[in-house]
């Protein structure tokens, strides 16, 4: 690809055969298309995505493509068969094909991959056969550790894990139910990290087993990534009873095998995805599941499609409901007093702030209670690292105030599996600068593409590939309800990227030059502007349907 920067010249309007000859001429200028723009991984999500597209066109086999797709990903995000499952996907969201029929199904694409290479047993790519000498430690086997490990041995550093469960991925494992993440997808993704000569050692928790002090004199540099498995307390009266969990704890416990009793009558307070995952693995429990929620699902948090399913399943749903008090008898909570709310003024959160209607209480049976509102990190081990109301407070590259010490994920903020993805990699590559003495800069995204600066009609109607759904009376505890993608339809889906703001050898510029002033390149170079012939007509420039054009 050739670009050419313009030369600041007087403006001389001259005609050639009659025609005005205009002082613009054309420069190839790549844009930032949305779906990248949204992932917080800054994932090249168009790049691969026209790769499978234009297989064909550039003499590749499916395979081929679907491989050079896989490493696309994976040079950021080491899990796309994970994230291609529990990924809220705000890249479709913001799909400039949603002008049309509907976002690219990216996330159901990045499964298909992510599922291929686990199918074709892939391995991740190093990108120095260097070996340092600089010892790494990283305190968390969560996403975000996982993905710092992973960065740092891919350049050379022998990583050591320390993980206080018995097994790694944090969340992952033992936040997200099996049904929604199977085991062994995540197992097989991370032991591909590991399989780069990353150390793991499970069952050892920093700040009793080792202490940080010891981590920071034995290694050159530190990770913690110990995520927010603590559960928030309700703060209401009598919610210390055996039979009221708070979501994390209940999901974990389910997820780590124990059996946990909770009758056939159970109340899940809050609207995330935590609280969701908690109603539908008590309803497999075979409990009858009522969520109380503070607000209307207009404000819930939780990813919509779980949240329909929730109610597919028979999940109720009390909205404008918040506690005010367990029930007990005997010891154990019984059921739930709840007041009836109503929607005020924003809050700092920009949602409807929920007000309690004086008068309105009622009570509900349950058999257990699960507070699903919020959880937080669990500095107990490590109060060193607690910064009050900050958690760990670390810069956008996850340093700290403590030399050598790196942060990221839900220790820092409660966030998405991308974000911490994204700050595991950024803190490792802030650590390999910090141990090389070199600077780090934070690269300059190219400017954003909208629908405005594209021609839509271009695009031929296309509708979305949607991933077929178990039946209700099929669903289990450990059975996957979201399906996979035929080989068929990922490739159809594929085809609807629009390529925004890059050149994907439509040809338009140049059946629409009438100078014959493009020529094309070999394969993957695109095209190049005989500037020398070009008297400026602005057609190509107009008629480029991804906006890949500008005219200086």
């Amino acid at each position: 690809m050739v670009v050419f920067k313009a030369v600041k010249k007087p403006i001389i309007k001259t005609s050639v055969a009659g025609a005005e000859i205009s002082p613009l001429r054309p420069q190839y200028a790549v844009k930032t298309p949305p779906c990248i723009g949204t992932c917080p991984s800054g994932v090249d999500i168009r790049g691969w995505l026209i790769t499978i597209a234009q297989a064909e066109a550039y003499g590749r086999t499916n395979e081929q493509a679907f491989e050079i797709a896989w490493g696309k990903i994976t040079e950021r995000n080491p899990f796309p068969a994970v994230c291609g499952r529990v990924c809220p996907h705000p890249c479709e969201d913001a799909c400039n094909r949603k002008e049309k029929e509907g976002g690219v199904a990216v996330n159901a694409l990045e499964r298909f991959i992510g599922d291929f290479g686990i199918e074709k047993g892939l391995k991740l790519s190093r990108l120095s056969q260097e070996q340092r000498s600089e010892k790494v430690a990283v305190i968390g086997a969560g996403p975000a550790g996982l993905s710092c490990a992973y960065q740092l041995a891919r350049r050379g550093y022998p990583v050591t894990v320390f993980e206080a469960f018995s097994k790694p991925g944090g969340m992952l494992r033992y936040g997200i139910p099996a049904y929604r993440q199977p085991r062994a997808v995540l197992d097989a993704e991370i032991q591909r990290i590991l399989d780069l000569g990353v150390e793991l050692k499970c069952g050892c928790v920093v700040g009793k087993d080792v202490s940080l002090d010891q981590l920071r004199r034995e290694y050159r540099a530190v990770f913690t990534g110990i995520g927010a498995h603590k559960g928030l307390k309700l703060g209401v009266p009598g919610e210390d009873a055996p039979n009221v969990f708070t979501g994390t704890e209940f999901l974990n416990r389910v997820n780590s095998g124990e059996e946990v009793p909770v009758g056939d009558k159970v109340i899940v307070i809050g609207g995330g995805d935590t609280a969701i995952d908690a109603a539908r693995v008590s309803k497999r429990l075979g409990a009858e599941v009522t969520i109380l929620y503070r607000r209307t699902r207009a404000e819930m948090p939780a990813i919509k499609p779980e949240i329909e399913g929730a109610l597919k399943e028979g999940v109720a749903i009390e909205f404008l409901a918040a506690p005010v008090e367990v029930l007990r008898e005997n010891g154990l909570a019984i059921g739930l007093r709840s007041i009836r709310m109503e929607l005020g003024e924003p809050d700092k959160s920009g949602r409807p702030r929920p007000v309690p209607k004086p008068g309105t209480e009622f009570d509900v049976p349950a058999t257990a209670i699960i507070a699903a509102i919020s959880q937080e990190p669990d500095f107990g081990p490590l109060p060193e690292l607690h910064q009050g109301k900050d958690w760990i407070n670390a810069d956008r590259w996850g340093a700290t105030k403590m030399d050598g010490v790196f942060a990221g994920g839900d220790d820092i903020e409660l966030g998405l599996v991308s974000i911490a993805i994204a700050q595991g990699r950024f803190a490792a590559e802030a650590i390999d600068a910090h141990l090389r003495g070199v600077p780090l800069e934070m690269p300059q995204a190219p400017p954003p593409i909208k629908t405005e600066k594209m021609k839509l009609g271009w695009y031929k109607p296309a509708d979305r590939h949607e991933r077929p759904l178990l039946p209700v009376e099929q669903r289990g505890m450990d059975t996957e309800i979201e399906q996979g993608l035929s080989q068929e339809d990922a490739i159809a889906e594929a085809k609807r990227c629009m390529s925004c703001g890059m050149c994907m050898d439509c040809e338009t510029c140049w059946m629409y030059c009438s100078n014959n002033c493009f020529v094309r390149l070999p394969k993957g170079e695109h095209y190049k502007v005989k500037l020398e012939l070009c008297n400026g007509c602005k057609k190509c420039a107009e008629e480029c349907p991804c906006g890949y054009i500008d005219l200086i």
